[in-house]
């Protein structure tokens, strides 16, 4: 099995590159400026150099509120970029592994998202995201459109490290305690994407299409900031003793957001045996990483 990962400078991307090499597997490793996904003859060199056996796209336009007032940059690489990528792989019978987002729903269900369920995209970004998803659908049959969501780690800007910097300098944090989703770590997702490979490659029945990859668990940002600064207390220099809880209108983020984006996992239980651990557990290893590097440096 050979990995070539586009993306691979970003949370997601240097998560499976890093599992993929812990584990022995070959993995080439793209990204700007090398290789634009949103450039067709970028994607076709790309994948004419390495030759691989499987394509991850984990390169993406994540900014959710930017998006809004930047939406020919967002569709640029959310939606044309994974068309180049289906369209290049399609040419040489490669399968391609696409990864989107809870953003594709509104949040109105109430209940766990299945892979099924029609989209409704609030904002720009979803709406990029959807239709990147319908572009590898409508041009490579070989694909996993592989959805997550409240995706953190050890690098990149995120939540948890966002709340991190304000918790050492900020007494009052304030975070928004209507929208509730599943914290997802980009480690755990890159172990499932990797072992996913791993069942492909070992010539295992594939079953192509749609599915859906979060940490167990469901709780506000509001409980996850709690979360972080409980766990973080002991090992960092926090201010804050106040975590308020506001409505997301008065947050007065640009961008929509679905208020409940809980994803149902089962699909990938039936099909591959993964099952992810709760979340608590994946974020005191973020939190181990994160004050790890921190004493290295």
């Amino acid at each position: 099995m050979k990995l070539l990962i586009f993306g691979a400078d970003g949370q997601l991307g240097s998560a499976i590159t890093r599992q993929s090499r812990g584990r022995g597997i070959f993995s080439a490793a793209v990204d700007l400026p090398e290789a634009d996904i949103t450039v067709s003859a970028d994607v076709r060199r790309c994948i004419e150099a390495a030759q691989p056996t499987l394509v991850v796209n984990a390169a993406a336009y994540t900014a959710v509120d930017r998006a809004e007032s930047d939406a020919k940059a967002a569709f640029a690489v959310n939606r044309d970029g994974p068309r180049n990528l289906a369209e290049a792989c399609a040419a040489e019978n490669i399968p391609l592994v696409q990864i989107s987002t809870d953003y594709v729903f509104d949040g109105s269900a109430g209940r766990p998202y299945t892979e099924d369920e029609p989209v409704l995209p609030l904002g720009v970004y979803g709406r990029s995201k959807a239709e990147g998803e319908a572009a590898v659908r409508e041009i490579l049959a070989e694909h996993l459109i592989v959805r997550t969501s409240w995706l953190f780690g050890a690098e990149g800007n995120n939540f948890v490290r966002t709340m991190l910097r304000l918790g050492e300098t900020h007494r009052l944090v304030e975070v928004v305690a209507d929208q509730s989703g599943c914290p997802t770590s980009a480690e755990d997702l890159a172990r499932a994407l990797i072992d996913i490979a791993g069942r492909l490659a070992e010539g295992a029945a594939a079953p192509w299409g749609t599915y859906h990859f979060c940490n167990r668990g469901t709780t506000t940002w509001h409980g996850f900031a709690e979360a972080i600064f409980a766990m973080a207390r002991d090992r960092a220099r926090l201010r804050v003793d106040t975590v308020a809880p506001i409505t997301t209108e008065a947050f007065g983020a640009p961008a929509p957001r679905p208020a409940f984006s809980v994803l149902g996992c089962d699909r990938l239980r039936r099909r591959f045996g993964i099952v992810a651990r709760p979340w608590q557990e994946a974020l005191a290893e973020i939190l181990d990483r994160i004050y790890a590097a921190a004493e290295d440096q």
